[in-house]
């Protein structure tokens, strides 16, 4: 796990994972071409959301190299506290298949439940090979929104939302209004 320090530190390793991630075509929100001042300022933002203490990201290394990272984006609300969304899982094109995702999830799964956050959501462009990770991972698919997302190459796509629930928070003797 790296603090708002750690993302600075590591910005120019993490600047090349998510290069190498959108030029192999990972729908994780830009679009080609894709510069380093724009990958930098992403982390920028990155780090001052750790910085705030809404965000958390993991980092995954082989033989002193980041070949992955993964964020969890803390819902700040009152009423959300239960929850958090997973965001930007990059694994890096040369260690993809090696068990990077899996590992980095279940690292963030333990997180998440150590902060008390038991309903994890994402979203991924629909079809693409990162649904079969989810699905193994046992994660639910709810659904897709249509032109969600532009591919790097610019082509509109839709995203599927998926969501796991790591644990449920029962409430004895709350009705609804």
């Amino acid at each position: 796990m790296l603090d708002a320090a750690g993302v600075r530190q590591h910005a120019a390793q993490l600047r090349a994972l998510l290069l190498d991630a959108v030029a192999h075509g990972a729908s994780v929100g830009f679009v080609m071409p894709l510069g380093e001042a724009a990958a930098d300022a992403y982390w920028s933002d990155v780090a001052n959301a750790v910085e705030a203490g809404h965000r958390i990201v993991l980092v995954g290394w082989r033989d002193h190299v980041l070949t992955g990272t993964v964020q969890l984006d803390l819902c700040m609300k009152p009423n959300g506290l239960n929850r958090a969304e997973v965001q930007k899982l990059l694994v890096h094109s040369g260690a993809r298949r090696g068990g990077v995702a899996t590992a980095l999830m279940g690292a963030l799964e333990m997180q998440a439940l150590a902060l008390r956050r038991g309903l994890l959501f994402l979203d991924t462009e629909a079809g693409s090979s990162a649904e079969a990770l989810y699905e193994r991972l046992g994660y639910t698919r709810v659904g897709e929104l249509p032109e969600y997302c532009a591919t790097p190459s610019g082509a509109w796509r839709p995203t599927a939302i998926w969501y796991k629930t790591l644990f449920l928070r029962e409430r004895k003797g709350m009705r609804a209004a």
